[in-house]
């Protein structure tokens, strides 16, 4: 219930106002004359607004009302104020309140003792004596709490000062986030410590910038000095400031000791670095920097690693990775470039690193470097494009290099008129790029030249209520234009050519019916669907391959022209594609529920085409493909693929992934894949795999899912990777969490695979001050969790978000 308030105009003229009314009213009679305030008020007028502010606008502070209440109030008119039991000041987001005030109007100064309880803009102070000037928030506070509002941390100290609305400081205080359990009486004892605390000779608080500074600190653990600082900052919610972050310490079999302090430097709204300095006390020093930038037209990021002296390799090392977007239109309309550049200095540095970093990029062993400039108006579109690779090769595991594109150009263009005007679908799409690569012993590829193709395609869909049937033509023309005659070939020729047409028509008919499952309304589809596609046979095994690659053979790729994806080879395929699907649809919504499909392919002729290393198409009917997927609600969801010979009558190929998702912090997912070699002569080889991940609260199983973690809570969480043809563990991440709502604690063993006969183990350990830091022994586990557990989300995401200041309104 709000107080009995009196509303006064601004100090001091507000203090006036407050007495001159007080001694009127104690002055009058019962004979006094009817005032006007006897006849009836209009209404009052109110201005709508669509939430409470959160923040007041400093110009409009100074202008804001006084409200003040006490059980009794004596004083002088327009010199000092004393109000006695419940007083209470209150003006825009802050109150006071105490047994006893007194109010000082030519200082504005309130004096006030007893129980004394600040609420300014929801942090709370309550102490036991306060002096304070009011307007400029200017005073002292002895023995006293505080809790604030964006971190719910709290403390206590022998007396704060503030400086000013925004700026306070804590002399003998502690800080922390670990909030009183009230059922727990334990938690109320004098001498109850909280789980972690920050104790400083001195605390100094700036909430314009949401940062603290503590001095002659030290960081307690269950009550046990775990890291003395002689200075240290903090944040006082999740806005950005510099400073140093929380060191990572480890020991390494290869690197031995080390030990990374990173700092974090704000230098604008818009732009910020992290700089590493990593300490290896067998390898040496490593120096990593990562620079962010924002602006209205570009954005990037930049990471550089640097190690002058790694006494491991006994070399300099170094990588860089920059990333960047620009928006062109002001130099012409629609015009937008980006590059991705990124280089290591060494074949080993992908195994040396990657782990350390935490980083996927320094993981790859392919590192693309290319630029990118786009156009695009109408139909048309432009894309010019220079593309390099460095590929770091691994002697147990070589890697053919790709090509490089230096450069290309291609050309797009889809007219919409056309399409509106007749109903055709039209696409035609021009490149030229010059393609150059080495070989993996260094010299130059044989097949290093110049490809230029045209593609023309038109299509006129013709679209039913329950059908559809869409006739496509396409034709593809390409020339190449290589440096030099290929050895391999019996001819010298250095220049090829080829045109190739392709016809397919696509028809489907679509079905539906209302049925019912487990008393929910569904709609059910069969929908039945036949493929055709012809092209004649051209000799293209001559034409290198730049870009091109056999198709992954699925559901959605069956109904295609070609087997193969690039334009090095166009498949003389001569097939026809059946095909059988049905859906289960929510009648309400329209969401998958469910959905079945089987689809086969008929060829009439040999496949002739074929890129030298892979199996062309025979006559006859392919591999039968039948897949399905299951979402029944948002707690379960499987997707299963099968790929089966029948003529070997085995399958050759199969892909089982399930989630089992009941809330949050709880998740179990599972997968089996089975690959076998396109070869009916090998039975037993290929590989075939199982993948378990989890995060899962150790609980008794079938228990109710709380929405939040529990405080004093273990979760397991991990994922396995197990090979059944190799009999071996592949890749494993096995840990423990611990949520105790302050702080949480981490513990993760981790083996992944880095080559064909090595990985690498380590030992993670983490523990996180909710609201105030987190340390790390060996690299970041939380990272590890995120990047290999499917669906895990870390904890302590609910107590991320800040709470109103209305949630503390007195």
């Amino acid at each position: 219930m709000f107080p009995r308030p009196v509303l006064l105009a601004p100090p001091p003229a507000a203090w006036s106002a407050l007495l001159g009314c007080w001694a009127l009213f104690a002055g009058s009679s019962a004979s006094a004359q009817p005032s006007t305030w006897d006849a009836p008020l209009p209404p009052p007028v109110l201005k709508t607004s669509p939430r409470l502010q959160e923040h007041i606008s400093p110009s409009v502070r100074p202008h804001l009302p006084l409200y003040v209440e006490a059980d009794q109030l004596s004083g002088q008119v327009q010199s000092s104020a004393t109000l006695e039991g419940n007083a209470q000041l209150r003006r825009g987001d802050t109150v006071i309140r105490a047994d006893r005030a007194h109010y000082d109007a030519a200082t504005d100064t309130v004096t006030a003792e007893g129980q004394v309880h600040i609420n300014r803009a929801g942090n709370i102070y309550q102490g036991t004596r306060l002096q304070m000037q009011v307007d400029a928030f200017k005073g002292d506070f002895t023995q006293a709490r505080y809790q604030f509002l964006d971190t719910q941390g709290h403390g206590q100290a022998e007396r704060v000062e503030f400086h000013d609305r925004e700026r306070s400081t804590i002399y003998h205080g502690n800080y922390t986030t670990c909030q009183r359990d009230e059922s727990d009486p334990s938690d109320w004892q004098p001498d109850s410590q909280p789980d972690w605390e920050l104790r400083a000779q001195r605390l100094e608080l700036d909430h314009s910038t949401d940062t603290g500074v503590a001095h002659g600190a030290v960081l307690k653990f269950k009550n046990v000095p775990i890291l003395p600082v002689p200075a240290i900052s903090f944040p006082l919610s999740d806005r950005r400031k510099s400073g140093l972050l929380p060191p990572t310490m480890g020991i390494d079999s290869v690197s031995g000791l080390e030990y990374a302090q990173p700092y974090y430097w704000n230098i604008a709204p818009n732009y910020d670095a992290t700089i590493t300095p990593t300490l290896m006390s067998k390898r040496g020093v490593n120096l990593g920097t990562q620079v962010r930038y924002l602006q209205p037209s570009y954005q990037g990021t930049l990471d550089v690693n640097y190690m002058p002296d790694d006494r491991l390799r006994e070399r300099e090392r170094w990588s860089y990775a920059w990333q960047h977007e620009a928006d062109l239109s002001t130099l012409t309309p629609s015009l937008r470039m980006d590059w991705q550049l990124h280089r290591v200095s060494d074949n080993d540095y992908w195994r040396d690193f990657s782990l350390r970093n935490n980083n996927h990029l320094l993981g790859e062993r392919l590192l693309n470097s290319q630029g990118q400039l786009h156009w695009q108006s109408g139909g048309h579109r432009l894309l010019a494009r220079a593309q390099q690779w460095q590929v770091l090769q691994d002697l147990d595991a070589p890697i053919a290099p790709p090509f490089n594109r230096l450069p290309q150009v291609q050309w797009r263009y889809s007219p919409t008129s056309l399409s509106n005007a007749w109903g055709l679908d039209w696409r035609l799409e021009a490149d030229s790029t010059r393609f150059r690569a080495r070989t993996v012993d260094g010299r130059q590829h044989v097949d290093n030249g110049q490809r230029s193709y045209a593609l023309a395609e038109v299509s006129r869909p013709f679209l039913g209520a329950a059908s559809f049937i869409t006739p496509r033509l396409q034709l593809h023309a390409a020339h190449y234009q290589l440096e030099s005659a290929n050895p391999n070939h019996s001819s010298s020729q250095r220049s090829f050519s080829s045109v190739l047409p392709t016809f397919s028509l696509d028809s489907g008919l679509i079905f539906e019916r209302p049925t019912q499952w487990r008393g929910r309304s569904l709609v059910q589809t069969l929908e039945p669907r036949a493929f055709y596609t012809y092209t004649p046979h051209r000799d293209q095994m001559r034409q290198p391959l730049y870009d091109t690659a056999l198709s992954d053979f699925n559901l959605t790729s069956i109904y295609s022209e070609n087997s193969y994806t690039g334009h090095d080879r166009i498949a003389d395929n001569h097939m026809l594609t059946l095909g059988l699907s049905t859906r289960y649809l929510h009648a309400d919504t329209g969401a998958e529920l469910a959905r079945f499909g089987i689809a086969q392919r008929l060829r009439f002729t040999d496949q002739r085409t074929s890129l030298g290393y892979d199996t062309p198409g025979e006559k006859g009917w392919s591999d039968l493909l039948l897949g399905g997927g299951l979402n029944l609600n948002h707690r379960w969801s499987l997707d299963a693929l099968v790929q089966y010979n029948r003529d070997i009558e085995r399958t050759t190929r199969s892909a089982i992934s399930g989630r089992y998702q009941p809330g949050d912090y709880r998740v179990i997912s599972a997968a089996y894949r089975y690959q076998r070699e396109n070869s009916a002569q090998i039975a037993n080889q290929g590989s075939e795999q199982i993948d378990i991940g989890w995060q899962w609260p150790l609980q008794a199983w079938g228990s109710a899912p709380q929405p939040t973690p529990q405080k004093g809570r273990w979760y397991s969480v991990g994922r396995l990777n197990y090979s059944m043809h190799d009999k071996k563990l592949v890749d494993a991440v096995l840990g423990f969490e611990y949520d105790s709502c302050c702080w949480i604690g981490r513990v993760v063993v981790e083996r992944l695979q880095n080559s064909v006969s090595r990985s690498n183990t380590r030992l993670l350990f983490q523990l996180e001050f909710v609201g105030f830091s987190r340390l790390s022994l060996g690299a970041d586990p939380l990272s590890s969790l995120k990047n290999h557990v499917p669906g895990y989300q870390p904890l302590g995401l609910h107590q991320q978000q800040t709470p109103s200041r209305f949630s503390h309104f007195d």
